[in-house]
């Protein structure tokens, strides 16, 4: 996709453009600095840095249902702005209690989760948002941007955070985090004035039985949506060990855990570089597939480091991670925006990411569950099972059948 075709989205989009963009690189250098800061400065293992994990990501089980129906009757906009804000203050104090000496793994965990609550809201509303500020056949452009800026985020964020923790130490890192996150509220700030949102005079309850009747009776939500359940739990069982068994096991110091962090985000800059070569070659239901075997090709990686306790595979294992998924995730949120009517998109959204970003505190859990009492390999051969299922869950659906995108209902 060229430059001239970005340069012709609306320039509200190119304002939420740069807000992601900051509030994601916030995000990962936090995110990157904290399970480290628990390891180096708390001398945390494998299942203390689980539950880490499980607190931080806590709040997109229990909030993201809420937030989407706040979305569908409030300023989409506002709750971006104060989600964001509410992070930013969330780091602010993280960064006062690494200075004074008086954070422990607790205070981490629950600044962490005051801090994914902010993601959740702007998470649930951005997507929401953007298909009032850009034409439907701009959708899939704008999303390969969006995904284009959160994967150069993944792929600078966990080396820059690593590299700070290592070198300057946890502080830096934070503030780094911090001011970022100040930005990209300022760059919200400034969207144009959305139109009121129209009132139903439903109750809340009815409004999400109707969002949830959607997506469970769409045989092409349907999958894609159970696919992304069994995707985040087998990938945050990796996730909530990596760190300490790439320092304890494969050697790595914390520089070189941000690095192999970061090649994930290069996988996804990879992917989301490539996806227009890749819709000129293949059918849309293709191109959704591949992302689901894409992770479980990474999962299988990772699992050979139990053998092999190469950093090169583990590298490999998330450059993979990274580059097929991201074409899942541009192509399913297209096709979500594409096929469900606006005024319930915030609900829809929110459902979607309950039970995807929701699966990630139940898949650290068994994680740190896993590692405690059997070891981190048996953690990863547990993941490796929940990626096997999720490629084989899309499969039987009509979804690879997609020659295009379907027309909204």
């Amino acid at each position: 996709m060229s430059t001239i075709q970005h340069d012709r989205l609306p320039p509200a989009f190119r304002r939420i453009g740069w807000s992601n963009l900051l509030a994601q690189l916030s995000e990962q250098i936090a995110l990157a600095a904290a399970p480290l800061a628990a390891v180096i400065l708390l001398a945390a293992g494998p299942a203390e840095t689980g539950w880490l994990q499980t607190a931080q990501t806590l709040p997109f089980l229990l909030l993201s249902i809420p937030a989407g129906l706040i979305a569908d009757r409030a300023s989409r906009k506002g709750l971006m702005v104060g989600s964001e804000a509410l992070r930013a203050l969330s780091l602010a104090l993280i960064v006062v209690l690494l200075t004074l000496g008086q954070i422990n793994l607790s205070l981490l965990a629950l600044l962490g989760c005051i801090g994914a609550i902010g993601t959740v809201c702007y998470s649930v509303a951005a997507p929401a948002l953007i298909p009032t500020l850009v034409p439907r056949a701009q959708l899939a452009d704008a999303n390969r941007w969006l995904e284009l800026a959160r994967s150069a985020a993944y792929a600078g964020g966990p080396a820059l955070g690593g590299a700070l923790v290592g070198w300057t130490g946890a502080p830096a890192a934070y503030v780094l985090s911090a001011v970022l996150s100040i930005t990209a509220v300022l760059f919200l700030a400034g969207l144009p004035k959305e139109s009121a949102a129209a009132h139903t005079g439903r109750k809340l309850l009815q409004d999400l039985k109707e969002g949830a009747l959607f997506v469970i009776g769409h045989d092409l939500l349907r999958p894609i949506l159970v696919t992304a359940v069994f995707f985040n739990v087998g990938w945050f069982c990796i996730q909530a060990i990596y760190v300490a068994y790439a320092v304890q096991v494969l050697g790595l110091t914390a520089f070189e855990v941000g690095i192999t962090l970061g090649i994930y985000g290069a996988g996804m800059i990879a992917g989301a570089t490539i996806a227009p070569v890749l819709a000129r070659r293949f059918s849309f239901g293709t191109m959704i597939v591949i992302g689901p075997l894409g992770g479980f090709c990474g999962a299988l990686l990772m699992l050979g480091t139990v053998w092999f306790p190469s950093p090169v595979l583990a590298a490999a294992s998330y450059f993979l991670f990274g580059a097929g998924p991201i074409l899942w995730t541009i192509t399913t949120t297209t096709l979500r925006q594409a096929i469900t009517p606006n005024a319930m998109l915030g609900r829809v959204s929110a459902l979607v990411m309950t039970a995807t970003f929701g699966a990630r505190p139940v898949g650290a859990a068994i994680g740190a569950f896993v590692a405690s009492h059997a070891g981190t390999g048996a953690c990863l051969a547990t993941a490796a099972v929940g990626f096997l299922i999720q490629l084989l869950v899309i499969l039987i659906s009509r979804v690879p059948r997609l020659r295009a995108l379907p027309d909204p209902v």
